[in-house]
């Protein structure tokens, strides 16, 4: 056979051949050198020498017979009778679903303030720059904010989306915060080691407030004003009483013990005035490193206390001055910045108005915005003389002359030390090249510090595309209220993580977007513990119902509409899921379908369990597993265990649970047995027991007990101090039950009490000491004229009629009582 149009042979030799035996045998002789099995549709020299056969040839021409059953086989299928012979079945055309486009993950760009599509610009790699923190004092919970938040953005691109995610991070420890705090607890301390004298301190401490209070005077923001406020009014407390001391010549001891109280009040205030005065004597550069480091280490330590993972490069400033040094230089080359005074500064009106490029990127509405700009350049850069030195307001420090007092390293413009925002450009240039995916920092960088790197980093790179994807974290709000240490709510993440667990907080956060604001309260948090223990439940009794005795083919159990109706919502909230984390990781809407998978499954569960039927295992093993997945992904839940939080803590070696399971269940049954039989024999005291095994032995060791009539007890490892803190809230819970008990009790008595004192008078008496309401009264001690000595209208009459009738009845009943007893 062949696919092509021309003849396979000689067809006019067919034609003169009549007797189809010798047509046969011919044709058979012609095809033993012919491949006629090379295509696979027959030409029309097939088709016709076919239609010249009435039926297939003889097994002895076995040729002939091959090629007629191959052009057969090919042969459309003719319905009627001879279609046993001419039309065989073939196998039908297959069509392909057309299937629907999977949603795709997009980010919220702050490039472009909406969402964009996120397109890697290597393959599968992903570059990651993020602004780490000013290490000068303790990380608080704005930190956490941006630090879990990314944590978790960067935990979900990679482990869900499966990017390779290079994460580049740096420390701020060369600026003006920190040289300022440096020196000033250097100062201090030196201060503090000459031990001076309590008159010394007083006298100090007085000089130090002259200018503290002019600064109060001047300072217009509200919160900070609060904040001198406060310190002011403490230091004025603490001095009454040593000048009180002093001047009336009291003890030795209690005059040292009042001066040190004024020196920790007057601790900033006095720092303040002595750096003023000896500032500029400080030059050793180790000064300026003890206090970075310190803080550094804190901070590590409550990164790690929050399960947020780490960079995978850190990045420190004081490590990278011959870099940024070359970086700045690499800017004068390109023609956008100039040398003042030794200090460099970027031209932004040279860089705005350069081809390609544009100054404000990020927030353009923000350029000119003078409090802005002097708050990116540092308190120490904002002297007349540092700002008479650019050429425009809008220009800012690249490299700053050091002043005396400062650290420094050499550069070709003199001693100095590298400014705010060349420093993360330097630095994520050096590690991740001319362009990165995603540049990450808080909401308040935006300008001037991200804008301020990104034209300097265009200018050295010469693109316009040194960021694809800006994200910016929310910020943080306590209680509503801006977070401030002059409105008393400023929290540290070690005060946080004394309240809540890291996993509490990091819960917090993932059921809030990224983006947006967050409020840190205890309903924030409350939210989160509730979550917490709505699927730890949920894991314990999926565990539970796992551990029941069942062989192998017993586990796969027919499906019946519950088990379809909760596969189908199972497989609905995956993919829900999935779109919202494709919505620019929407956590918040991943959470809350989690939320509604899992209360479908406990409905489930309690159906199969109020019709005594056994749950379907692999079903609810394939939903809890999922969502510990998801747990894991999102970084809320450690450790190896397939299903459910980990138990025993962090610092555990081995898989406790199915450790002491085994035991833990052999202690049940046992309890069962003995409290059936307690039950049968009516043994209240072995009951008791039983009940104290359950309510206060075993949470001690954090294990839960919950006896269900007619049904196995369920075990459940449990955190201790949950454990402990649900059996506390009983214990309230029935005290308070007891205490109204017995307060209803004692009402109850008391009016048992009131009313048989009230049986106990005659109904003739009733009335008559009511003197301020009656004044005559008639044979029955009925009353007849009121307290004015007017006669009782017969309304009246009749309401104290009735009151008189059962008051009779009353002491009859108590007279009659009486009689009984007796």
């Amino acid at each position: 056979m062949s696919s092509s149009r021309g003849l396979a042979f000689d067809y006019g030799f067919l034609l003169h051949i009549g007797e189809e035996a010798t047509l046969t045998g011919a044709l058979n002789e012609y095809l033993s050198l012919r491949s006629y099995l090379a295509g696979f549709s027959p030409s029309q020299v097939d088709q016709e020498a076919f239609g010249r056969l009435r039926g297939p040839p003889s097994p002895k021409h076995v040729h002939a017979l091959r090629w007629y059953r191959h052009i057969e086989a090919l042969q459309p299928e003719i319905p009627g009778p001879e279609s046993s012979t001419k039309g065989k079945r073939v196998q039908p055309p297959w069509t392909a679903p057309a299937g629907s486009d999977p949603p795709r993950l997009r980010l919220y760009n702050s490039l472009t303030r909406s969402k964009e599509l996120f397109v890697p610009q290597t393959g599968n790699k992903v570059l990651w720059y993020c602004c780490g923190p000013t290490v000068y004092d303790a990380s608080h919970m704005g930190h956490a904010r941006s630090y879990i938040s990314f944590d978790i953005l960067r935990r979900v691109l990679k482990n869900y989306f499966k990017y390779d995610v290079f994460y580049c991070m740096n420390i701020t420890d060369i600026d003006d915060k920190i040289i300022t705090r440096a020196r000033q607890n250097y100062l201090l301390e030196q201060y503090k080691d000459k031990k001076p004298a309590p008159e010394k301190i007083l006298q100090d401490v007085v000089s130090a407030r002259a200018p503290f209070q002019t600064k109060l005077a001047e300072t217009t923001d509200p919160d900070k004003k609060q904040m001198l406020e406060r310190l002011d009014f403490a230091v004025t407390v603490a001095l009454g009483p040593l000048q009180g001391a002093l001047e009336s010549r009291a003890g030795e001891t209690d005059i040292q013990r009042l001066a040190q109280v004024l020196l920790d009040e007057a601790r900033d205030m006095l720092s303040d005035w002595l750096d003023a005065q000896f500032g500029s004597q400080v030059t050793d550069n180790s000064i300026f490193t003890l206090l970075p480091k310190f803080w550094e280490g804190e901070y590590h330590k409550d990164m790690d206390a929050l399960n947020v993972l780490p960079p995978d490069v850190l990045t420190r400033v004081s490590e990278y001055c011959p870099e940024i040094v070359e970086f700045v230089q690499k800017i004068l080359d390109h023609g956008y910045g100039y040398v003042s005074n030794d200090s460099v500064y970027f031209d932004t009106a040279k860089f705005d108005t350069s081809q390609n490029h544009l100054y404000g990127k990020l927030v353009p509405e923000a350029v000119g915005d003078m409090k802005a700009l002097q708050e990116g350049e540092g308190d120490l850069s904002i002297s007349a003389d540092r700002l008479s030195e650019k050429r425009s307001q809008n220009d800012f420090a690249l490299w700053k002359a050091s002043k005396p007092g400062e650290p420094s390293w050499d550069s070709p413009w003199g001693k100095g030390r590298p400014g705010w925002h060349i420093e993360c450009s330097a630095m994520a240039g050096s590690i991740l090249g001319e362009s990165m995916d995603i540049h990450g920092g808080g909401f308040d960088l935006r300008f001037p510090h991200h804008d301020n790197e990104l034209a300097q980093s265009e200018a050295y790179f010469q693109n316009n595309h040194w960021v694809r994807y800006f994200l910016h974290t929310g910020h943080l709000t306590i209680t509503g209220c801006k977070m401030s240490k002059s409105l008393k709510n400023f929290i540290t993440i070690k005060d946080a993580l004394a309240k809540n667990t890291a996993r509490q907080l990091r819960l917090a956060f993932l059921m809030h977007s990224w983006k947006d604001t967050l409020d840190y309260s205890s309903n924030t948090m409350e939210s989160a513990v509730q979550y917490e223990k709505f699927m730890n439940e949920f894991f314990l009794n999926v565990k539970d119902i796992l551990r029941a005795p069942c062989d192998i083919t017993g586990q796969f159990e027919k499906w019946e509409s519950p088990e379809m109706e909760l596969n189908q919502s199972f497989y609905d909230r995956k993919a829900a899921v999935h779109a919202a984390l494709c919505d620019n990781v929407d956590t918040r809407g991943a959470m809350e379908e989690m939320r509604g998978l899992v209360t479908q499954g406990n409905a489930y569960m309690a159906g199969r369990k109020s019709s005594r039927l056994q749950p379907n295992r692999i079903l609810l093993q394939g939903i809890a597993l999922y969502v510990t997945d998801m747990l894991k992904t999102f970084g809320a839940i450690e450790g190896s265990e397939s299903i459910g939080f980990p138990v025993g803590g962090s610092g555990q070696n081995v898989d406790l649970e199915s450790t002491v399971m085994p035991y833990l269940k052999v202690l049940s049954d046992f309890r069962e047995a003995v409290r059936k039989i307690a039950r049968e024999q009516k043994v209240t005291e072995v009951l008791k027991l039983c009940d104290v095994v359950r309510d206060d032995t075993l949470p001690e060791l954090g294990v839960r007990l919950e006896d269900h009539e007619g049904l196995p007890t369920v075990v459940k490892l449990v955190d201790k101090d949950t454990l402990l803190r649900e059996r506390n809230e009983k214990k309230m819970i029935e005290e308070e039950k007891n205490k109204k008990k017995e307060a209803a009790a004692k009402k109850k008595q008391e009016q048992e009490l009131a009313k048989l004192e009230k049986m106990k008078t005659p109904p003739c008496d009733m009335f008559r000491s009511e003197t301020d309401k009656y004044s005559c009264f008639d044979e029955t001690g009925f009353p007849t004229l009121d307290a004015e000595g007017k006669e009782i209208s017969k309304g009246q009459a009749k309401k104290l009629r009735k009151l008189y009738e059962a008051q009779e009845k009353l002491h009859k009943e108590y007279l009659d009582r009486n009689h009984n007893e007796s």
